[in-house]
């Protein structure tokens, strides 16, 4: 295993010629090729998941010591955390109506290791077609191997909510809202 350093530099910033600190992540270089093939296994394993809701094959794409910031849940610090979590989110309303989670872009930044890329959260059609979701972005880092040792989910809940919120209205006037989406409805004041 490696062991990633932390350098605080000042660096020009456009704030009035005043200098900023920031970090630098300094990671061990992984080719482009690898980079590429191991975040096109990761997407197919997310797919999968989506498809089956057996998330345990996605958790086993990170190392066991990954860690994993997700904005609204918190801060999960190995596989066993990231497995719960994402079977209680994926295992309940919204999530449970998610179908899927493809990339709409992405970037591959070699020099850190990492891939930024933006995902689609659609929800399952609520009977006419209509395709309602949200975005996220979402930044891995690569450890090798085809692992992942760090990922950070970046959204804003509220638009999750009113995406979510929009789906349930579409689904009570097409007759197709479930028990736990009229739930959510009522914890989340679905009025207009």
């Amino acid at each position: 295993m490696f062991s990633t350093t932390y350098t605080r530099e000042a660096m020009p910033s456009t704030n009035h010629g005043r200098t900023c600190s920031s970090f630098r992540v300094n990671s061990p270089q992984f080719s482009r090729s690898e980079l590429v093939d191991a975040f096109a296994a990761f997407e197919a394993t997310v797919d999968a998941a989506a498809q089956s809701h057996d998330w345990d094959a996605w958790v086993q794409h990170y190392t066991p010591d990954v860690l994993y910031i997700e904005h609204a849940a918190g801060t999960m610090r190995g596989r066993d955390e990231v497995r719960e979590w994402i079977s209680r989110t994926m295992g309940s309303f919204p999530g449970s109506h998610m179908v899927a989670f493809p990339s709409l872009w992405h970037v591959i930044d070699e020099p850190t290791g990492r891939v930024i890329m933006e995902l689609d959260n659609p929800m399952r059609d609520p009977g006419d077609g209509t395709v309602i979701g949200e975005t996220n972005i979402s930044i891995i880092t690569y450890a090798g191997d085809g692992l992942w040792r760090q990922q950070e989910d970046i959204y804003n809940p509220l638009r999750f909510v009113q995406a979510t919120l929009k789906w349930c209205r579409k689904a009570a006037e097409l007759g197709t809202l479930d028990d736990a989406g009229a739930q959510f409805v009522a914890q989340y004041g679905g009025a207009q």
